[in-house]
């Protein structure tokens, strides 16, 4: 009986620690220059190859600040952290190799080869541990309390631009709503239109390539794309519509009072107009297309989820069909 009531309070509380994480809009999210600053702090003050920022779910490890690794994620099942979060505590292992818990690790074993390994909790105010910062050597050596003072204060740091850009609306980028406060617009207005039974439409797109100018212009010339397009695409829609930034290069675009077809034809000038627009670039210049998704709600279509998941159906179907075009979920 002991066992399995202590089974179902773990259950439930993991149940709301990936509520309290959820709530944040963190995961999946594009780079973030405060947070980037905070892991490449870590990294030269514990002179280290490897600092992490990460967040981790019901089944990996994301990272949202990364210095020195490769990959964007990892499973939680093979992740250090995920004890991190289990007790709460600072986790302190100075020679990965010859630890029991973690000598068999894929990542001991294998690539990046750890060997030191520190890592405090990311804990909310309500005391639950959403993710961790943490540093990693492949060399084994020691640690002490100074240090894992330093770190809590780095995840300290981490927590403050968490609760700060969990309070934005707006994107600092483009000036358009963020990711979390659309997302919140949307399940407002969806609400209200289904309750007056109103039409309601919501278009996302995501610019075409977007990587390639990155990797050949550099981020600032990619940053100066992003705020062009989104300023043209404002410039083209209603005082009623509402622009987000969903993540990286993708948007989306909410049409009250507006049925599929009044939405294809409202993401089709759009697109038009964003093609045409051209972005000098330190005396170069770029020209940007994009692909839309459109999707209405009603039909079982009912929340926000669901709607942004229907226009993302609408808009891989046009990257698929070649890009720079319009598709409405089928």
């Amino acid at each position: 009986m002991v066992d399995t009531e202590t089974r179902t309070d773990a259950a439930d509380t993991e149940t709301r620690r990936l509520a309290a994480l959820a709530s944040y809009d963190i995961l999946d999210t594009p780079p973030e220059e405060n947070f980037d600053r905070i892991g490449r702090m870590i990294r030269r003050l514990f002179k280290v190859p490897i600092s992490i920022i990460s967040f981790i779910d019901g089944d990996r490890q994301w990272y949202k600040a990364s210095e020195g690794m490769g990959v964007s994620q990892v499973p939680r099942e093979s992740s250090f952290c995920k004890r991190t979060i289990e007790t709460g505590k600072p986790l302190i292992v100075e020679d990965a190799s010859t630890d029991p818990r973690f000598a068999d690790n894929p990542y001991v074993t294998g690539d990046p080869g750890v060997r030191f390994y520190l890592s405090v909790p990311l804990t909310t105010k309500d005391g639950f541990h959403i993710g961790t910062v943490c540093v990693i050597d492949t060399k084994a050596r020691q640690t002490g309390p100074l240090e894992v003072e330093l770190l809590a204060e780095f995840a300290d740091m981490a927590m403050d631009e968490l609760e700060l850009r969990n309070r934005a609306t707006r994107d600092a980028l483009t000036g358009c709503l963020s990711r979390r406060a659309f997302r919140e617009e949307a399940s407002r207005t969806i609400a209200l239109s289904l309750r007056h039974d109103l039409p309601l439409a919501l278009i996302t797109f995501d610019l075409d390539h977007f990587k390639s100018i990155n990797d050949t212009f550099g981020h600032a010339a990619g940053d100066e794309v992003l705020k062009a397009a989104a300023a043209t695409i404002m410039r083209t829609m209603r005082r009623s519509d509402v622009l987000g930034r969903l993540g990286g290069e993708e948007f989306g675009v909410l049409l009250p009072n507006t049925d599929l077809a009044g939405a294809f034809e409202a993401a089709e000038r759009m697109r038009s107009v964003l093609a045409e627009r051209e972005v000098d670039i330190g005396g170069r210049t770029l020209t940007v297309t994009a692909s839309f998704g459109v999707a209405a709600a009603g039909n079982g279509v009912e929340t926000a989820e669901a709607l942004l998941a229907r226009a993302d159906e609408g808009l891989y179907s046009a990257k698929r069909s070649g890009r720079n075009r319009s598709a409405a979920a089928s």
